[in-house]
């Protein structure tokens, strides 16, 4: 990227950087990405190479239907405080990573885009 003189690198984060309980150690290694993400678009962005993150919320993939069964209190509770009243979809994420991809975002380093349906709102 360097020799190219542009790129872009975003990295996944999470919306539990903003704190969420029973997730300490996936919430620090969360923050320190991000941490990492703002310290290297400073340090890239005279290459041409922007950085930034996307921190979905709570996304219907298996991995989330494994942790909270879909007829559980908890998946209930979850899916009952998104202001938009639905799961978030992988699709919602890649078309979070891809405006961070495109050419016409080039102005935009060091930030984090959460795709959360609202949750980090309130």
């Amino acid at each position: 990227m360097k020799a190219q003189g542009a790129g872009r690198i975003v990295m996944n984060a999470s919306r539990v950087v903003l704190g969420k309980e029973a997730r300490t150690i996936y919430s620090a290694t969360k923050g320190a990405l991000q941490s990492m993400a703002r310290t290297w678009a400073l340090e890239l962005a005279e290459h041409g190479i922007t950085v930034n993150c996307v921190a979905p919320g709570p996304i219907a993939t298996s991995a989330f239907w494994q942790n909270n069964p879909p007829d559980s209190e908890r998946a209930r509770r979850i899916i009952d405080n998104i202001p938009l009243g639905r799961m978030g979809q992988p699709e919602d994420v890649a078309q979070a990573v891809s405006f961070f991809c495109d050419e016409r975002s080039g102005f935009i380093t060091g930030q984090t885009l959460f795709v959360c349906g609202g949750v980090t709102v309130g």
